[in-house]
């Protein structure tokens, strides 16, 4: 059974498409007859087409026949520039359906030609578009058909090439350039269309038994699809349209056979083609799918998959596989995750890339594609994932608001409060610009991905949490540890032992009374403490330092015997007497009555704080912890 093969890439590229729509609208809006400087297009089918819709090709040599008022387009390959304004000075309506990669050309031709560049252009000297370029730059253009000079251009050189041009001559052309001068700069203007196409009929021409090549007898593209399918296939041939098959071609015993067209050539002419040489099979056949879903037309946020045909300063130029135009991605839409510039240099011609459709036409007829777009659906997906999952990212603060910080992950906005930022309360939140913190997302919504939240805190919490378990599983009361001493109450002071938060009441920093820890300790000390409570249900730790010096009433009796006299210190005064530190930790009341001999009202009268007395023992309590002296009997 024979098999027909229809091209990846074949019929209307996008600036003749656009020519040919743009014609009719304009035919539609003015509601008259309307010219087309020279055919619109080199396919006689599609002429005739729009004959029929009062759309008439008008040569340049005849425009004396026009009358003011009179509508006139410019076809795809673009005119010189002194044309336009003639036919404007004539007081001609003119319509400009110039394709824009032509446009492109011609604005490249007059900057650099007015920077004093000498133009050099790749292609057909007879073809209207070359005629059309080297117009913007005063017909100074030095033209060559394959990259081969009889002359040597010297100074700066600026070169472009006709969008229909072969890969290989433009390779010629700058190699041979190169050899002129320093100063050589270099526009590779073959249309993406055409590459795509030339490509498209190279590995199919490989594949088949027979060629069938469908578009104008004066098309070039077309003319070099034929070139390159005859190269590899010696059965190929060259039509315009069906009735040019003939029946020794269609009768012969071609088990597979490959059709392309060029860029001239519309869709139903290709129907036919496809429906003489399958016959009645093309109800079923596969090759008409392909060539309706070339039909088909997008909507916004449609998802494209598509091949890189060229990569520009700021925009990407996408071929839409299985579509009628191309596309381009703007720099601004190609990525938040790097810079733009640094991932469009990492993307290579050839390379397919997926994108979702953000507008139908710009000003140039291009459909407007966004990578950013596409990858937000994959980023909202990786959220949902890292959000069910409770796993930890890292996340750079690139903002700072009232209520908490902002950072931003692959494009999209996280939020963390100021409650999440750290388990202790943060003073400053400026000091967290700039910095990587990781995370875990706490609030997420796939419906709204515009309100996601993130904590810093709660990662901190569960950390604390294990430590907490593992360090408190280890200790057990009478445990000496090394402390680091960490905050002030009122109570005593908070000491970390291995992350674990432990307290040191006041009763248990010294055998003196102590009033304020702060007296005894200060922040970021590292202190050797005792463990003498432990509570690993409630997660309580308490701590001494006291315990770890001797006690002080501990064989006081024989330290301190009776009758004997002992030097103090006061330490402090009340109304009925005065206490006395024997030692640290043990300090002892000498009444006012035995202060002195003399009648006092206030032990204040004779003493005060600081004073070193010599005092009598008169009795030691060693279990009740009491000692009785007396200044007096002395």
């Amino acid at each position: 059974m024979r098999k027909v093969i229809l091209a990846e890439n074949a019929g209307f590229c996008f600036g003749v498409q656009r020519a040919v729509e743009k014609s009719i609208d304009i035919k539609n809006q003015y509601g008259k007859k309307i010219y087309t400087l020279g055919p619109l297009i080199h396919n006689s089918d599609v002429v005739k087409y729009l004959e029929e819709n009062d759309i008439y090709s008008m040569d340049y040599n005849n425009i004396d026949e026009l009358v003011n008022g009179d509508v006139i387009v410019i076809r795809s390959h673009g005119v010189p520039k002194d044309v336009v304004e003639n036919l404007k000075s004539r007081g001609l309506e003119v319509i400009d359906a110039t394709c824009p990669f032509v446009t492109n050309i011609q604005k490249k031709v007059e900057k650099y030609s007015g920077d004093g560049y000498n133009i050099v252009i790749l292609g057909d000297k007879d073809h209207p578009e070359v005629i059309g370029i080297n117009g913007w730059c005063n017909n100074k253009a030095t033209i060559t058909p394959n990259g081969e000079f009889d002359t040597k251009i010297s100074d700066k050189i600026c070169v472009v090439s006709q969008t229909t041009e072969k890969e290989e001559n433009w390779n010629t052309t700058i190699n041979n350039l190169a050899t002129m001068t320093d100063e050589l700069l270099s526009f590779n203007t073959i249309c993406s269309a055409t590459e795509v196409r030339q490509k498209s009929a190279y590995e199919l021409s490989n594949q088949v038994d027979a060629m069938i090549v469908i578009g104008g007898k004066h098309s070039s593209n077309t003319t070099k699809l034929y070139e390159i399918s005859k190269a590899n296939c010696e059965n190929t041939i060259h039509i315009e349209n069906s009735l040019e098959l003939t029946g020794e071609f269609i009768n012969k015993n071609f088990k597979k056979i490959g059709i392309t067209a060029g860029a001239s050539t519309p869709d139903w002419i290709i129907r036919e083609v496809i429906d003489i040489m399958q016959g009645e099979n093309i109800k079923n056949d596969e090759q008409l799918k392909l060539m309706n879903e070339m039909d088909k037309r997008f909507h916004i946020g449609d998802e494209i998959e598509g091949e890189i045909l060229s990569i520009a300063r700021d925009e990407v130029v996408v071929s839409l596989i299985g579509y009628k135009s191309d596309g381009i991605i703007p720099f601004r839409e190609l990525t938040a995750k790097v810079d733009p510039s640094e991932y469009a240099s990492n993307l290579n011609v050839g390379d397919t890339i997926k994108a979702k459709v953000i507008k139908l036409n710009n000003e140039n007829g291009f459909v407007v594609l966004s990578r950013l777009e596409y990858e937000k659906e994959e980023i909202v997906s990786s959220l949902e994932k890292l959000f069910n999952s409770g796993e930890t990212f890292e996340l750079k603060i690139s903002e700072i608001k009232e209520k908490g910080l902002v950072g931003y992950y692959n494009g999209i906005r996280i939020f963390v409060p100021a409650s999440q930022i750290d388990m202790r309360f943060v003073n400053n939140k400026d000091e967290y610009k700039g910095q990587t913190l990781v995370v875990k997302l706490i609030d997420f919504n796939k419906e709204n991905p515009s309100r996601v939240v993130a904590s810093r805190r709660i990662i901190q919490e569960e950390a604390k949490e294990i430590n907490e378990q593992q360090v408190l599983g280890s200790l057990k009361v009478g445990d000496i540890v090394k402390a680091e001493v960490k905050r002030f109450t009122n109570f005593g002071a908070f000491a970390e032992v291995n992350g674990v938060d432990g307290l040191i009441h006041l009763s248990q920093i010294s055998w003196n009374h102590v009033k304020k820890a702060e007296d005894y300790l200060k922040s970021g000390d590292i202190i050797d403490v005792k463990v003498i409570e432990l509570d690993k249900e409630n997660k309580k730790l308490s701590l001494s330092i006291k315990e770890l010096t001797p006690e002080p009433w501990k064989n006081a009796s024989d330290k301190y015997p009776e009758g004997s006299v002992v030097l103090g210190k006061v330490v402090r005064i009340n109304d009925f007497g005065a206490f006395v530190e024997l030692e640290p930790g043990l300090d002892r009341l000498v009444h006012i009555s035995k202060i002195s001999h003399d009648r006092i009202n206030n032990p204040s009268d004779v003493l005060k704080i600081g004073d070193e007395i010599k005092a009598k023992i008169l009795a030691v309590d060693e279990e009740n912890k009491r000692i009785s002296l007396s200044m007096k009997d002395v």
